[in-house]
């Protein structure tokens, strides 16, 4: 599977001038809801991540995403797994499990992501689950930014990873781009003005 043409199919890898959540900058920019909007494409994706993690042997009884970038991957992820979905929101720049959801001492929990670039997000969620008496078992992305090390690549964790390295890390691709502190960035030297596309205001 070509993860990255897909990506490009779906008009989902934009290429110009980006402020990450992160707040730094980048010239390339993966917008994977602009990929889970068409559900047969949803479904692949997702049944190819949910392929790897039961060849793992990992047993999974709820997958939790952080809203909202999240949602739909963790969503697809647990249908292709048949399993669970819940996910975690921000309230007043915390984030919470709300909406009724709750989770039992012990269950074995997955974070899903649509992306994971340092894994922040992941771990702010799976700190929630364990801090309820979960058990968090495993990671998954759709994209990985290259920051962290997925299962099946010989590639090492960056410093900048955020995911425990005793847990594995599920994703479909490596996405590695240029990445700038706002302070350094070419692209403003130039004099060109970056948006943030992101679901984070």
């Amino acid at each position: 599977m070509n993860v990255e043409q897909i990506y490009k199919d779906a008009g989902a890898l934009l290429e110009g001038h980006f402020i990450l959540s992160s707040g730094n900058h980048s010239n390339r920019y993966l917008q994977s809801a602009k990929v889970l909007e068409d559900t047969k494409r949803a479904a692949l994706l997702a049944g190819a991540l949910a392929k790897q993690i039961r060849n793992s042997g990992i047993q999974v009884e709820t997958v939790c995403a952080p809203a909202l970038g999240g949602v739909l991957a963790g969503y697809e992820l647990a249908r292709a797994l048949e399993v669970r979905s819940i996910f975690v929101e921000r309230k007043e720049g915390q984030m919470e499990l709300r909406r009724g959801f709750e989770v039992r001492k012990g269950e074995k929990i997955l974070i899903c992501e649509d992306i994971i670039t340092t894994g922040g997000s992941a771990m702010e969620a799976a700190k929630i689950m364990e801090a309820l008496g979960a058990e968090v078992v495993a990671f998954a992305a759709l994209a990985n930014r290259g920051f962290c090390k997925r299962e099946g690549t010989n590639t090492l964790a960056k410093p900048e990873c955020k995911l425990p390295k005793e847990l594995p890390f599920f994703a479909l691709a490596d996405f590695e781009f240029a990445m700038y502190a706002p302070e350094d960035c070419p692209l403003c030297q130039e004099g060109s003005k970056a948006i943030k596309p992101g679901s984070r205001s």
